[in-house]
């Protein structure tokens, strides 16, 4: 237990309106924060310092999604401490991890850094066993 979320950092500044009629001047690179570079090295810290890392919508007591809510049913059967980020305070980590997996949706379960799945993927493989094998070999659960 303890230590869910992975860091706290202040929220960040509100973005600027984009109404001026210069805008269409301006390269649209919204999606991807300006140090994509960054968000992609903090991610493969989050999930190589993390065995199990959760990226969802909201925390593991209030997920703000059912599909995160899920990953986090699926987590606590199978008994396994995880980390997790909330994308929702943090939009360039939710653009970033699409990228970092190649996945375009969250939740994404990383195991041993590895990018494991979502929500589908994730209950399938519980359903299989899967999970628990996979969790068992990485020596993050109990045989």
């Amino acid at each position: 237990g303890g230590g869910a979320v992975v860091h706290r950092h202040g929220r960040g500044g509100g973005g600027g309106g984009g109404d001026d009629s210069h805008s269409d001047f301006q390269p649209k690179r919204a999606a991807v924060p300006e140090g994509a570079e960054e968000v992609k090295d903090l991610i493969k810290k989050q999930v190589t310092e993390n065995p199990v890392m959760l990226f969802m919508k909201g925390t593991p007591r209030e997920p703000q999604c059912g599909f995160s809510m899920q990953v986090v049913r699926v987590l606590n059967a199978v008994g396994v401490d995880f980390a997790s980020v909330n994308v929702l305070a943090y939009p360039s980590i939710r653009e970033g991890v699409k990228l970092y997996s190649d996945w375009p949706t969250i939740p994404q379960l990383y195991v041993a850094g590895e990018f494991v799945g979502g929500c589908d993927i994730v209950t399938s493989m519980y359903n299989n066993g899967e999970l628990e094998d996979l969790l068992k070999k990485e020596k993050l659960i109990e045989e």
